[in-house]
């Protein structure tokens, strides 16, 4: 350990058993009679089990959990402070709202179909700089905008165009294979959640039939390429051996020389009566939001692969059609339910518990999550950028991490804490399992430590005039987005009467508190 902090590691300690035998900072009331259609379906599954749900989370836990979700960023100290003091019945409700309205949700969810959909300038995606930046921007604006679902979608499948203006065509610019086999998987995995490499060769060849005329044309400008149906691409004796275009439900198609071919499959995917496409965005935003899908892994839908909630699976596809794809109508459903709202602290220990969504999981933060945490407590940044391919990539220093277009852009911190490597689009792709590394990191680098003595935030409070009691209070506050209990405020008050000076005590504190697995998982 870095020798500066051999004091601090006892402190660490200290807390951990103090904040044990408090009084529980993170259980709130008990859950009570369920409140919305996904509440009963998921207690009445839960009592059928002989589970009793946990209790619903505290303010301070929910304030914290509902921005890491939303927006995936930090509550403020004041922001924290707020929504504790405040007395409203409805003031969740309020929140979930005002989240789903900051820039920063379209930030976060960005990101997260960044991964989904391999936004990558480098190999081995090879979209470069410029397509990214046009594909980052379409999602981007989508998200803003609140497009509907299954307009998203819709463009991704049928635009034609440069890959550097039409941002959407990169969807099929990023599949690593041009074969319209590799483009049928990227289609089956991303919009129905099925491992199509694992069907039957006729299968798998009847859907590829539907992107068997798409055409990437190079132009004259360096690297960009024309996406677009081309009717001539197969002719004469190719085409006679196309096979014919089938539907993944075995329904077969009649194609016409003038239409699309990814018309018509988008036609049919899109339907709200198609079996995969609304059930497949439902479990994959529960997935999101709940941290396990309704069908688990979520882009491993198959008929063996059951729900463990036909019910409540149901109710989402039902409830996101008649609300015509507006995902964000999805959010509100699920995060205003208790549900969503239960204690990570499990009130059975049954395996089964985590599985039909009796209590919260716990996960560790993501990546680019956890950097911008800690930038924002410390009032520091990172630096990213990249110089391969050409153009030089400048990504300015206050960017956070969770803006970064390009997958290509990294840094050894993002690498280690497991950001998707964006070459597949399969949600393991993201590590966010614990490791040896990670801790070591967290606990003994000059990366971490820099950051918390020369940060300017964590230095200022350390230099305030304000007494101890309320430093303390705001560095709980900054860090964990709850006051501390009075069993640690009290070993934290004794420690700091011990320590070398006031900068040592709140130095040592910060430390310590980032170091716990309250602060680097959701809960």
């Amino acid at each position: 350990m870095v020798k500066r902090f051999g004091s601090a590691a006892l402190l660490w300690l200290l807390i951990g058993v103090a904040t044990a035998l408090a009084a529980q900072p993170f259980d709130g009331s008990p859950v009570g009679a369920p409140k919305t259609e996904i509440d009963k379906l998921v207690f009445g599954r839960l009592e059928q089990a002989g589970i009793p749900p946990a209790n619903l989370c505290s303010d301070a836990v929910f304030v914290r959990r509902a921005f890491l979700d939303i927006i995936g960023t930090l509550p403020t100290a004041d922001e924290a402070q707020s929504f504790i003091a405040d007395e409203h019945a409805d003031k969740r409700s309020a929140l979930i709202d005002r989240l789903l309205a900051r820039g920063e949700f379209v930030d976060y969810w960005t990101m997260k179909w960044g991964d989904v959909l391999r936004v990558k300038a480098e190999f081995p995606i090879n979209l470069w700089p410029n397509a990214v930046q046009a594909y980052d921007y379409w999602i981007r604006t989508s998200i803003r905008d609140n497009m509907p679902y299954d307009r998203f979608v819709r463009q991704m499948l049928t635009s034609s165009g440069s890959n550097f203006r039409v941002g959407q065509v990169n969807f099929y610019r990023a599949v690593q294979s041009q074969e319209p086999q590799s483009l049928a998987q990227a289609v089956a995995l991303t919009f129905m959640g099925v491992r199509a490499d694992k069907w039957p060769k006729e299968q798998l060849d009847g859907m590829a039939a539907f992107f068997s005329q798409i055409d990437f044309k190079p132009s004259g400008e360096w690297k960009e390429e024309i996406v677009r149906f081309d009717p001539d691409k197969t002719t004469g004796e190719a085409r006679a051996a196309l096979p014919a275009g089938v539907f993944p439900d075995g329904s077969r198609a009649r194609f016409s020389p003038s239409r699309d071919p990814r018309e018509m499959f988008a036609d049919w995917l899109i339907d709200p009566e198609n079996p995969w496409f609304t059930r497949n965005i439902v479990n994959r935003v529960w997935a999101w939001l709940l941290g396990r899908g309704i069908i688990h892994e979520p882009d491993d839908i198959r008929p063996d692969n059951p729900p463990s909630n036909p019910e409540l699976l149901a109710l989402l596809e039902k409830e996101l059609i008649a609300a015509k794809y507006d995902l964000k109508h999805l959010y509100r459903l699920i995060l205003n339910s208790q549900t969503y709202q239960l204690s990570s602290i499990a009130a059975s220990d049954k395996p089964e518990a985590e599985v039909l969504f009796a209590h919260y999981p716990l996960r560790r933060l993501e990546a680019e999550v956890l950097i911008d945490a800690l930038n924002q407590i410390t009032g520091t940044t990172e630096k990213y950028s990249s110089a391969v391919p050409e153009p030089f990539t400048f990504i300015p220093e206050e960017q956070r991490s969770i803006e970064l277009a390009d997958g290509s852009i990294t840094s050894s911190f993002l690498e280690m804490f497991g950001r998707s490597s964006r070459d597949t689009g399969l949600v393991g792709e993201r590590n966010n399992n614990p490791s040896a590394a990670q801790r070591l990191h967290m606990l003994n680098s000059s990366h971490i430590q820099r950051k918390i003595e020369q940060g300017p935030r964590m230095r200022a409070l350390a230099q305030s005039k304000k007494t101890t009691r309320v430093v303390i209070d705001e560095i709980y506050l900054t860090i964990l987005s709850r006051f501390p209990t009075d069993a640690e405020r009290k070993t934290v008050e004794t420690y700091a009467q011990s320590a070398a000076s006031r900068r040592d005590a709140a130095v040592d504190l910060a430390w310590a508190l980032i170091n716990s697995a309250e602060f680097l998982y959701r809960h």
